[in-house]
Order: C-alpha cells, then sequence, then structure tokens
C-alpha cells in the first residue's frame, strides 16, 4: 500500500476503514515531522499490507486537526475499525512504532 495524503475532505473515509490506520498529523515547515517521513515510508513497506497510513499536513485541514486535539507536530494516531486508540505526540523510534502496530494487528 502507499502512504496518503489526505485533507479536511476525504479524512473521514480514511479514517473510517476498517482494521489498522495510523494518521500522522505532519506539516512542511516540522524538522521532527521529516525525519519521521523515511521512519513512515519503512513501516510502509513492512506493514503496508495490514495497516493503512496516512498523512495529514496541518496548514491544510484545520478542521481533522482541531477534530482530533493536535497541537503538536508530529502527532501520531493510531485507529482500530475506525476508533482512535492511542495518540502520540512528538518523533519517537522505528521500534516504538513497529510494537505500537504489531499490538493491533494480532
Amino acid at each position: 500500500m502507499t502512504i496518503r495524503n489526505i485533507n479536511d475532505t476525504n479524512y473521514k473515509e480514511a479514517i473510517d476503514a476498517k482494521g489498522v490506520t495510523l494518521v500522522d498529523f505532519t506539516a512542511p515547515w516540522c524538522p521532527p515531522c521529516k525525519a519521521l517521513n523515511p521512519i513512515l515510508d519503512d513501516l510502509d513497506q513492512k506493514y503496508g499490507k495490514s495497516v493503512q497510513i496516512i498523512k495529514i499536513n496541518v496548514d491544510d485541514s484545520p478542521e481533522v486537526t482541531s477534530a482530533y486535539g493536535i497541537m503538536s507536530m508530529p502527532t501520531v494516531m493510531l485507529f482500530k475499525d475506525s476508533k482512535p486508540v492511542e495518540k502520540f505526540v512528538g518523533l519517537r523510534s522505528k521500534d516504538f512504532y513497529e510494537g505500537l502496530i504489531t499490538n493491533y494487528i494480532k
């Protein structure tokens, strides 16, 4: 699967999907967000058949950003069957995200 960029107009459809969805709330001017990109690419390569990974540019998507109380970037949320189950602010290691994902795809 490919990492998709979504926004206020199409986020509900993406987040409401069955299964596990990892959402990266990001901004192009955010250095830690840029550092997260290769981690997300690796996760997509490894878990792309089991996990949908999407990115939301907070500057272009004030509705969804506000709806989920996003104040800092990067913020990563994990959804399971359209329900938010995890929310983490700040850059974490690839191992952290892998552990998080494996807990929900079992």
